[in-house]
Order: structure tokens, then sequence, then C-alpha cells
């Protein structure tokens, strides 16, 4: 049964409220001037590229950011669009329950991940987060809230949602399946010296959901270099000798190199990457111990370092400095490609020859919707029956001289098309107009976006994405 206030005592949406915010919504839209463009007022954003403005105002959906209520039995739950997952799962985990696939960082929207992609280390066997979303209202551009679904009238918006980032439309409200939880979660750290010794046990782990004859719930891995490189395999537990905190002073990343075994609470695996932001922070110098030990906790977080980098890229003082002093101009490589796993391993020694940044993060996936040829999400045309490795690389190389910004990227982008592979749309792209939409949904993109947005009150996926570069 659906309830509205979890078992750890906090307060859920709720459906009266939620009707309530979505009548409000209902009322922007009507105050609006005809054909004028759609977009959200929102503060903050996971993207890594610019966002483009229009001058108009945004719709209000801060009363759109949390749990409506939780079906324990059924293992389900219905969410409002902006609720992020940090919120989403402090509710799920007081019911022993999570989404099937968490993304890393605390303040990604449900609707942002579905909307968006998002992946995790429960991938492998879950995979992507639109694939456990039973239903959706989606707000169109054509300004109608539709109920949107697998099957039925508007099948084709549900099919095509996924990775069109808005220009389609935005959750309003999903339904979304759980799964079940374990208080704890068991770490092996599996070293490897070469990496096709880790790929080739990859392949395994992705036919078994086994290693070393026990069940394995999570698979991600990191690379430090060609000789140095771990499998991180993670499984339920109610018994523990103790837990860890990387949380504070510690570092979770480095734990890897340091432990063969290791143990968190369920909550803390989750959002083991977010602390520091993978290994991000260490721009920011927060992983020296004499600024952890002074920097307050409740700043070590995706989010706070987020900010900081948008303050930068906007007004580019540290990089000004930087040059003032000599220093080569930078070019950001921030980006999530997914390699089919028999490519995986061509594409790791060509970055690891081309491209000056480590660590790399690996996390393997296999969609669950499976049939020989299929490719059921035309945004993001993996083939069901093919499993995937994305692999993660979050840094900026210096600019050499003759070479332009961007170049890196373009490269990347080259490689990534050549070995069958397509990568996430979060952050920069130079892709050539034709280039894009022969990989992100071209024709049937058109159809559906000419139904659900016939007066073009979104920008376009390609504009979203790459705009003018």
């Amino acid at each position: 049964m659906d309830v509205t206030t979890n078992v750890a005592g906090q307060e859920l949406v709720g459906w009266e409220r939620h009707r309530a915010a979505v009548t409000e919504l209902r009322a922007q839209l009507a105050r609006m001037p005809s054909g004028s463009p759609v977009r959200l007022a929102k503060r903050t954003s996971n993207l890594f590229r610019p966002r483009a403005t229009t001058g108009a105002p945004g719709l209000d959906v801060s009363r759109l950011d949390g749990v409506i209520a939780i079906d324990a039995v059924a293992r389900t739950a219905q969410v409002q669009g902006m609720c992020t997952y940090e919120t989403l799962v402090d509710a799920t985990l007081a019911h022993g329950l999570m989404p099937a696939v968490v993304p890393q960082l605390k303040t990604i929207t449900l609707g942002g991940a579905v909307t968006g992609l998002g992946i995790e280390s429960s991938s492998f066997r879950a995979g992507l987060p639109h694939e456990s979303v039973r239903s959706l209202d989606i707000l169109t551009g054509a300004g109608e809230i539709l109920t949107v679904e697998p099957e039925g009238a508007h099948a084709d918006l549900f099919r095509a949602f996924p990775n069109s980032y808005g220009s389609l439309g935005y959750a309003v409200r999903l339904e979304i399946e759980l799964q079940p939880v374990r208080s704890f979660v068991r770490l092996r750290h599996v070293r490897f010296h070469s990496l096709p010794d880790l790929l080739a046990q990859l392949e395994n782990l992705l036919a078994t959901w086994e290693f070393e004859g026990r069940a394995v719930d999570f698979v991600d891995g990191v690379v430090f270099t060609d000789v140095e490189s771990y499998l991180v395999l993670a499984t339920f537990t109610d018994d523990t000798p103790y837990v860890s905190d990387y949380t504070h002073r510690h570092i979770y990343y480095r734990s890897i190199q340091d432990r063969d075994e290791d143990y968190l609470s369920v909550r803390d695996y989750l959002w083991r990457w977010d602390t520091d932001w993978f290994w991000c922070s260490r721009g920011l110098l927060v992983q020296k111990p004499w600024v952890r030990a002074v920097v307050p906790k409740r700043f070590l977080r995706s989010e706070v370092y987020g900010t900081v980098i948008r303050f930068e890229n906007r007004h580019g003082w540290y990089a000004a400095l930087q040059q003032r002093r000599g220093a080569l101009p930078k070019e950001r490589v921030v980006q999530d490609v997914e390699i089919p796993l028999e490519n995986t391993l061509a594409f790791l020694g060509w970055f690891l020859e081309t491209v000056p940044i480590e660590p790399i993060w690996l996390c393997p996936i296999r969609l669950r919707h499976q049939g020989e040829g299929a490719r059921p999400w035309p945004l993001y045309p993996m083939d069901a029956d093919r499993d995937y490795v994305n692999v993660g690389f979050w840094s900026a190389v210096d600019i050499l001289p003759g070479r332009r910004d961007g170049d890196v990227n373009r490269a990347i982008e080259a490689e990534v098309t050549a070995l069958g592979g397509h990568k996430s749309l979060y952050s920069d792209a130079y892709y050539d107009e034709e280039t894009f939409w022969s990989l992100y949904g071209g024709e049937e993109y058109a159809r559906v976006k000419k139904v659900y947005d016939p007066d073009g009150r979104l920008p376009d996926l390609f504009s979203k994405a790459v705009g003018r570069r």
C-alpha cells in the first residue's frame, strides 16, 4: 500500500499536495504568452556544458521536489520530477528499498537522470535509470501534461524521452521500481596488472553475476595506469566486522589501492563517490590533509564543487591567473562514453596513449530490455543484446601550441564512434549536425518532436547539446 509518512518519520509529499503543485504549474503555463519558450527556473544543474538562456522567465517547479508515496509491498515509488536522488534514497532506505540504479551524485534529480542518462554499479544487471520507470507525467513543449507509459497512445514519447535532455518535455511525476537492500555492503578490490586481464574478468562477471562462486550485487572499476587497475565487487550483507567512513577525513578512491576488502553502510556505499566527486575534488585542494581538516563536512559534496567550477567557467579568474603565470590554456575534457565490451580494450589503449588524464572510471552496462537486434531507446540506441562499459574521465588538458580548444574532445568523439560507442550529452559536444543526428535519434526524434512540440517552444536536442561551435 502507498504511504505518505516514511517509517523513519520523514514526511512524504502525498497525492493531495502533488496535485496542488501540478495545478499551480498548469496555472503558470496558462499565464505564459502563446508560443513563448517553455523552460524551467532552476538554480542548480549537473550539466557541464553551457546552458542556453532565452531571457524568458522559467516555470517555478520548486514544489515538485519530493517523494509522493512509496508502495513497499509492490516495491514502487511515486516521485516528483525535481526530487533529488539524495531525497529519494533517504525515503526508500527507510523501507529497506532502493531505486534499481542510483546515479553517483546526490543532487541529480530523478527527472534529470531519465531525460538525460544515469548509470552506476548496479547497471550491469539493472540497466539504466529509465529502464525501471513504469510511467511518467510529462509537461510537453505543447504545454500539455501527458501520462506516458510503455504501451498506449504516447508510447513513442515514453521511448524517446530518455536522452532528450528536456527537448521534448519535462517529467512532472515518475513511477519507478525499487529493489530490496540489506544493511551493509562488502567490497572487494581486485587488482589487475594488465587491462586485458581486467576485461576478461569483467566479461565473465557479466555472464555469471558471480566472482569466485559468490554472487555480486554491484560492479565498477578504476584504471590508475595500464599496469594498475581494479574491479570493485560489492555484495549486500547483514554482518560486518567494521564500517568505514569516507564522508569526511578519509578519501574513498584511495582506499581501493590500500585495502583488499572494505565495508560500508548501504547509504554510504551509494554515495561513496559524492564526497570527493569521484577524484575531482583534488583540483580544489580539499584532498590535502591540512585543508581537509578545516573544511566542514557539510561542504564535502559534489554540489559545492560543481558550484565552484561553474563560477570559474563563467568568469575564468583562475584560468586567467594561471596564464599570467605562464601556464598553457586548458581544454575541459569531462565525458562519459559507452563502449561495447569487446572494443573497450582498444579504447582504453588509445585513451591512455593519447589523453593525459587519470584515473579513469569503468562501469559495465547491460540493458534490461533484451531481444536480438533490439534498440529500445531511439535517442541512445545501444544494442539490447550487447554488453557495454561506461568509461568516465573528468579533467582538463593543456592546449598545446598549434592546437585549438576542443581538439581533444573531437578526437575522443571520433574514436568512440569508430568503436561503435556513444557518449553522454551532459558535457561539451562537437559533432557536426549530420553526424549528431545519425547517432542520437535522427528521423524518429524529428517525428516525435513534431507531435509533442509542434511550435518548437523547446530547443531541439542538437541545439541544446552542441549549439554553435
